[in-house]
């Protein structure tokens, strides 16, 4: 999609007050309703995505599509094996450069939180952390003299890449987060009072949320954000629906998760530190999707996210913060591969793909546009034009906010309100799990009861409706967003329209597009025409080719699946491969450019070399193998794919879309389809 003059304008305003020509003289305050950039609540839309992941010459034009996307923030890692593998070697070249891409960032307007460790995890070998540093034998991620004389060479390497582009220098950088997952406040203040010695001086400063302080951090330090998953592939178990990720689905005033890193932190508890109900409510990791690890094939859906983030939003948060909103490739290391597995020195809690992280976010691995990348869209056109109506409303929670799994006894809802105003927050999902329709439906809310009669809900839907917003006393509509004086809303599949307006009721109201009002400035849209407001889709879509294949080796003896040091299936390693049935594939007279190559298959692992060079891999768990065709060297017409196969009473968890019926592994069909 080339984005027109139109998109570029939408994007432009979804972007501000956040960004503006006049940006050196933003001023950023929070309290413990939102940020505040020039007097002017906003509810930003921060997306992950890890510039080392990916090619440069790539960066700016996904950058544009996050933009497109709603998102207002960008959050970045900066992993330090990627750029000091070798001790005192740093290396900021290629998609290494830090520098390139915060330039880019703020050409392109988008402000950065950088989340600069020492230690990220970020599925990582060793969480980021070099292996040299483990062969010191000191304690890592501590205030010991040695351990921190080396985070403070990165800090000022890092801080070499951020130089004059700081927020106060009208740069991107616009928060630090330091460490991640971090129990010891004592540690964190250390981290920040040596990034501030070097030079860091930002708007604000940021921890994860979770696990709970050991020692705490001074109030207003750092701003604790917060996540949820609706599925994880670091649970150790096998079983579908494992973990209590079920708990993201219901409404409540626990801002945190007990779900993320169990296999680090190990059960958490659901207490609440008072002091941290005085910060702003953000996330920084709201599951945008979700990595497979060899022992865990998640497949996740875009319900999943959508409902994360209604879920989210109705329950106060004012800064929605998705882990990852872009997909990427881990980078070539010089001396190992880059992936999180079991036989390395540190973090190594589970075995993750070589090259792939794709992470099924609304933004692939190669840029594809995933169905939840639209659908979470509409919520962020809401999140920038209703922002300061939105931020200091306050949650409330009429259902019960402690749910067993499956629990279909009840609708879950909540409402956030001034009291005069506000918006009803609807979920009737939970991930992989059968909610009914919700019949005999009245909401009341600020004194006023809708819709006229019940209604149903049906299963599955998550949505918001106004009460009392512009003019409009409610509507069994969700409104999208407010431009020009034009109030967009989407009508809710299976919900019939009703708005009360002007001492009027509006009843079965049909979506009539952009062009016509349904009433006065109102417009009603269908799903499909609100998840693209104001986008202009200019490219033309062509069809798929097929593409030919031969498979000129047949698998050998199955390997045996070894269970590692943390108690879970290992994934295959090199050697494992040379007993992989082997296919080449043709691509001579091809179309690449914008084009993917889809490999449908069945089996345990793929993977696909150049040249023999390995470039990509993929753990089976149902959905096609991808991979970018522009990113070959020019003279490369020839593809090898290799498949180990699938085994009987694998230790593994393959979700319900994967073809396991029987062992062995089969390609049954490979097309090149336009990104």
């Amino acid at each position: 999609m080339k984005i027109t003059q139109l998109a570029a304008i939408a994007c432009f305003a979804l972007l501000t007050p956040l960004t503006g020509s006049a940006r050196e003289n933003d001023d950023i305050q929070w309290d413990k309703y939102s940020l505040i950039v020039n007097g002017k609540r906003v509810c930003p839309v921060m997306g992950e995505i890890h510039y080392s992941r990916i090619p440069a010459d790539e960066w700016r034009n996904e950058i544009r599509k996050m933009k497109e996307g709603g998102v207002t923030l960008i959050a970045n890692y900066v992993f330090w094996n990627h750029t000091e593998e070798q001790e005192g070697i740093f290396d900021w070249s290629g998609q290494r450069d830090l520098r390139r891409f915060l330039n880019i960032c703020k050409e392109e307007q988008m402000p950065v939180v950088l989340r600069i460790g020492p230690f990220c995890h970020g599925e990582v070998r060793c969480g980021g952390i070099p292996d040299w540093v483990f062969a010191k034998g000191c304690k890592t991620r501590d205030t010991n003299e040695t351990f921190m004389g080396y985070a403070d060479a990165l800090y000022r390497q890092i801080y070499s890449q951020v130089i004059g582009l700081q927020w106060k220098d009208g740069g991107p950088v616009i928060a630090l987060q330091f460490d991640n997952e971090q129990r010891n406040g004592d540690y964190l203040m250390a981290l920040k009072k040596l990034a501030l010695s070097i030079g860091f001086d930002l708007p604000f400063y940021t921890r994860t949320g979770w696990p709970e302080l050991t020692r705490p951090v001074p109030f207003g330090e750092m701003i604790p954000l917060y996540g949820d998953y609706a599925d994880g592939f670091w649970d150790r178990s096998t079983e579908e629906t494992a973990g209590n990720y079920y708990k993201a689905f219901n409404f409540k005033s626990f801002r945190s998760s007990t779900a993320i890193a169990t296999e680090q932190l190990g059960e958490q508890k659901e207490t609440t530190d008072k002091a941290n109900q005085e910060y702003p409510y953000f996330t920084c990791e709201l599951g945008g999707g979700m990595m497979t690890s060899y022992h865990r094939r998640i497949y996740t859906y875009p319900e999943d996210a959508y409902a994360l983030a209604i879920v989210k939003l109705g329950s106060g948060s004012n800064l929605l913060g998705y882990y990852m909103y872009h997909g990427g490739t881990n980078p070539d290391g010089k001396l190992t591969y880059l992936n999180e597995n079991q036989r390395t020195p540190g973090t190594n809690y589970n075995d993750l793909p070589v090259k792939t992280y794709d992470f099924q976010a609304p933004l692939g691995e190669f840029g594809q546009k995933n169905p939840h990348y639209y659908s979470l869209r509409k919520l962020h056109l809401f999140m920038h034009d209703y922002a300061e109506v939105l931020a200091p409303m306050e949650a409330s929670f009429p259902c019960p906010q402690d749910i067993r799994k499956g629990d279909d006894s009840h609708l879950r809802w909540a409402y956030r309100s001034n009291g005069q105003s506000g918006f009803v927050f609807v979920n009737n999902y939970e991930r992989l799990q059968d909610l009914s329709d919700k019949k005999g439906i009245q909401f009341d809310v600020c004194d006023t009861q809708f819709p006229r009669k019940p209604m149903t809900i049906p299963a599955g839907t998550s949505c918001i409706f106004p009460v009392n917003i512009d003019g409009i006393a409610y509507a069994t509509a969700q409104i999208i967003a407010k431009r020009n004086g034009k109030i967009y809303m989407e009508q809710i599949k299976g919900i019939p329209t009703e708005i009360r307006v002007d001492g009027k009721t509006l009843r079965n109201v049909k979506p009539q597009g952009t062009e016509r009002p349904v009433y006065r400035n109102i417009y009603l849209l269908d799903s499909e025409s609100a998840e693209k407001l104001f986008l202009t889709d200019a490219a033309e879509e062509s069809p798929a080719v097929n593409v030919g294949f031969s498979k000129v080796k047949e698998a050998g003896p199955d390997r045996n699946i070894t269970i590692g040091v943390q108690r879970v299936a290992e994934a295959p390693t090199d050697a494992d491969f040379e007993d992989a049935a082997v296919y080449t594939i043709d691509l001579s007279g091809l179309s690449r450019e914008n084009r993917l190559l889809q490999i449908n298959y069945r089996g345990d692992v793929a993977r696909l070399y150049a040249d023999g060079k390995l470039i990509a891999d993929n753990f089976y768990n149902g959905r096609p193998f991808l991979y970018g065709l522009w990113r070959l060297p020019a003279d490369c017409n020839r593809l090898e794919l290799r498949i180990l196969p699938l085994q009987e009473n694998m230790p593994v968890y393959f979700p319900r879309e994967a073809n396991t019926d029987k062992p062995g592994e089969e390609v049954t069909h490979l097309s090149i389809i336009p990104l």
